[in-house]
């Protein structure tokens, strides 16, 4: 049975996503299918919306709706301690534990030779001004407990230590290969509980 252009269009474009192989994409086409039409329109204005309306924050790199970001306008955050994660859902993780009270810095990604993504490709040398004026004393290193990740870690220490600030790192709370937005509240909590100097 040929399926209508239309509907292959959808189902195309649903498998282009991450984590979305052809059933689910095809599940998810007949969903909209036959779903009321205010069902898809309303997923195709919010997606319309997306760029439009969500924004990098020029401070930290997180995805926001403002610029600067909630968390970098927040003035009972606590300036002296930075984490560095790896992506924006990283950042609603560790938010959701409530475990830690300072300010981030996304690097939209991390190091990875194999898909040519070199420190340049990220947000690490937005880092450094955020570091010079010593009112940050702290800079914690919760990049996932994989190898790109820890390759990022390490990358990003030998770049910062030069400055003297106190660098630790997330203690393996995770499990390796694991990702930080995946993980639960007790295991992000013992995470940072445990974190070491690096």
């Amino acid at each position: 049975m040929k399926v209508p252009p239309a509907l292959q269009d959808m189902i195309d474009a649903f498998e282009r996503l991450p984590g979305v192989g052809p059933k689910t994409a095809s599940r998810l086409a007949y969903y909209l299918l036959h779903a009321p039409k205010t069902e898809a329109e309303k997923l195709s204005t919010a997606s319309g919306n997306l760029h439009d309306n969500v924004k990098l924050c020029s401070v930290c790199r997180n995805v926001a709706g403002t610029d600067p970001c909630e968390i970098c306008s927040d003035d009972q955050r606590d300036e002296s301690v930075i984490c560095v994660v790896e992506e924006a859902l990283d950042i609603l993780a560790i938010e959701k534990s409530g475990v830690f009270k300072g300010l981030y810095h996304c690097l939209g990604g991390v190091i990875s030779p194999l898909n040519n993504i070199g420190p340049d490709e990220l947000f690490i040398r937005d880092l450094l001004p955020r570091l010079k004026d010593g009112s940050v004393k702290e800079l914690v290193l919760a990049t996932n407990p994989s190898m790109e990740g820890e390759a990022t870690a390490m990358y990003i220490q030998r770049l910062i230590s030069p400055l003297g600030l106190k660098i630790t790192r997330i203690a393996r709370g995770l499990p390796v290969g694991g990702e930080v937005e995946y993980a639960d509240d007790v295991t992000l909590r013992r995470a940072f509980e445990g974190r070491r100097e690096y």
